[in-house]
């Protein structure tokens, strides 16, 4: 369920969205802060659009803040559909779960912590966790990163690990429970892959994610390493922010949630939102829920 960010051709996808609580509208000044697991406090900044990339979502695809997602919720797990009308996304745009690719900012600079191209296997992070969520439908996840990087798997699952479990995130919906294994059959496969491995996954589904952006197809969660280090403009100084949004965002597209819009200047950004492709007036946000378990949401992305 993800979609490209920076390059990508327009498409047409579906957009699926939960109205289970009101959009959150607490305005808020160009500097703010939020708590991430760990009790991070994060200083975002406005950018502007031209400044962000664009996600884009090819048919049969989802689009997302981070990269092309193309994902469809698990044949065995139906979720029912909370599509509003199929929304088009910017080239360069991550691909979204409902059919590409969808950005959530402009390109960075290669980096030489950044590998442009890896070997194309995988090392699962060994052990599990507890299950977080009260809801009825538990997805198993894995998560796994590209051999040859400087993180391990360990580390990446922690810190998916705390994404999933935080109360602003997707178990507030009342429906999802989430528990990561090692072992059997997962709902979903978390992937932390070098840019050229991104392209690959995600070009089997039609998406074109650049090199830059990430993507959500079929079972897999695939996030792109240079997105994963360098963020976005917007979230510059706040990597590990940015990296709740991609795990929201292209979750979100998994769970069958499309693209919505900034609901007004001053209101935080929803993380279904291609923050990408510009603010819009709304407040960097990287949470699904508020505090009080409301939804954080907008229009529909037309």
């Amino acid at each position: 369920m993800t979609t490209t960010h920076d390059r990508a051709t327009p498409s047409t996808s579906r957009s699926h969205r939960r109205r289970r609580g009101p959009a959150h509208a607490n305005g808020r000044d160009q500097k703010r802060s939020w708590l991430l697991p760990g009790g991070l406090t994060a200083l975002a900044v406005f950018a502007t659009a031209t400044a962000l990339a664009v996600n884009w979502t090819p048919p049969g695809a989802s689009g997302s803040d981070d990269g092309p997602t193309a994902a469809a919720a698990p044949p065995s797990r139906p979720v029912p559909d909370r599509s509003a009308k199929p929304s088009d996304t910017a080239a360069g745009a991550e691909p979204s779960r409902t059919g590409g690719p969808s950005p959530e900012s402009s390109p960075s600079s290669p980096s030489s912590s950044v590998p442009p191209s890896g070997p194309g296997t995988f090392t699962t992070a060994t052990g599990g966790s507890e299950t977080v969520g009260q809801g009825s439908r538990l997805l198993r996840y894995e998560v796994v990163v590209e051999d040859g990087l400087t993180q391990s798997p360990a580390d990446v699952a922690v810190q998916v690990e705390g994404i999933l479990a935080d109360p602003r995130g997707w178990t507030a919906d009342g429906e999802s429970a989430f528990r990561r294994i090692s072992g059997g059959t997962p709902d979903f496969v978390v992937r932390l892959a070098t840019p050229a491995t991104v392209d690959k996954i995600c070009g089997r589904y039609g998406l074109d994610t650049g090199g830059e952006v990430n993507c959500s197809v079929g079972k897999d969660v695939v996030v792109n390493l240079r997105r994963w280090v360098l963020a976005t403009p917007v979230y510059a100084d706040e990597v590990d922010a940015y990296r709740a949004l991609i795990i929201n965002h292209e979750v979100g597209h998994f769970l069958g949630h499309g693209h919505v819009t900034c609901p007004g200047a001053g209101r935080p950004a929803p993380a279904m939102m291609q923050q990408i492709k510009g603010m819009h007036g709304c407040t960097p946000n990287v949470w699904p829920y508020d505090t009080k378990g409301r939804l954080i949401t907008g229009p529909a992305a037309p």
